[in-house]
């Protein structure tokens, strides 16, 4: 696959960036993902992105980042991120019942139409807790996504599968929102405990070589993109991924 990216949450633990940045283009990467933790010195990542000659074309910003409109926008300019993704929110901003969902997915949807304006992409990235109904009866995925209908999404798989749903029927039901997606792996059960049971792209229990297909037949997705949330050895993780993603048309 062309252009295949790197989640770099990927490799926070492993510093300095710098040479992270060298061994993602030596190993054939040609871009990069970043998020809200690495921006406080953008300058610095920009240049070291241009010094290795990798392109961040997708970000991740917290909520209140993206709500910080003017200064996510001065920060994508900087990066030439195209697609801006809001990632997560904390355990004790996610509501048991309908109404936290929805304040959220006006938020959002407020936020997305500031950026298009500006013509910058703007979208949801799920876990696993956007797949547990809420006391309403509801999925907060899709209160999400109703309630702020022009927003994107960057659909990840591997959560959407620890949430205990089939990631086909999602990729059916909203796929011409799906714009970009994280290509992550499962471990087998009790396997890769020390990494959280995940696993490197194409070494678990996704069947990748096949779902890749489905993810390009049923969504809109531009942008693939390689995490693992834990890895033990950083370097393993990500020649093995884009190795296993190279054999993709």
């Amino acid at each position: 696959m062309k252009d295949f990216s790197f989640q770099l949450f990927s490799a926070r633990n492993y510093p300095p960036l710098d040479d992270i940045l060298a061994m993602l283009k030596r190993l054939g990467y040609t871009q990069v993902e970043g998020f809200g933790g690495l921006y406080a010195d953008v300058d610095g990542l920009a240049a070291s992105l241009k010094k290795h000659g990798l392109a961040h074309p997708t970000g991740h910003f917290g909520l209140d980042q993206v709500q910080d409109t003017a200064s996510a926008l001065r920060i994508a300019e900087k990066l030439g991120v195209k697609k801006i993704f809001c990632p997560w929110i904390h355990p004790d901003q996610r509501s048991a019942n309908d109404a936290g969902w929805l304040k959220l997915a006006e938020t959002l949807a407020k936020a997305g139409e500031a950026f298009n304006k500006e013509g910058y992409a703007f979208g949801w990235h799920n876990h696993d807790f956007e797949f547990v109904k809420t006391t309403d009866g509801h999925l907060p995925i899709d209160l999400i996504l109703e309630n702020a209908p022009n927003i994107e999404w960057e659909a990840d798989v591997a959560w959407i599968v620890r949430g205990k749903a089939d990631p086909l029927a999602w990729f059916d039901k909203y796929g011409k929102r799906i714009t970009a997606v994280h290509v992550k792996d499962i471990a087998p059960a009790g396997e890769n405990t020390n990494e959280d049971g995940w696993a490197d792209v194409g070494f678990g229990t996704l069947g990748w070589n096949n779902l890749i297909k489905d993810v390009k037949a049923r969504t809109a997705a531009q942008y693939f993109v390689a995490e693992h949330d834990n890895p033990s050895d950083i370097e393993r993780f990500a020649s093995r991924s884009i190795a296993t993603a190279s054999k993709w048309a």
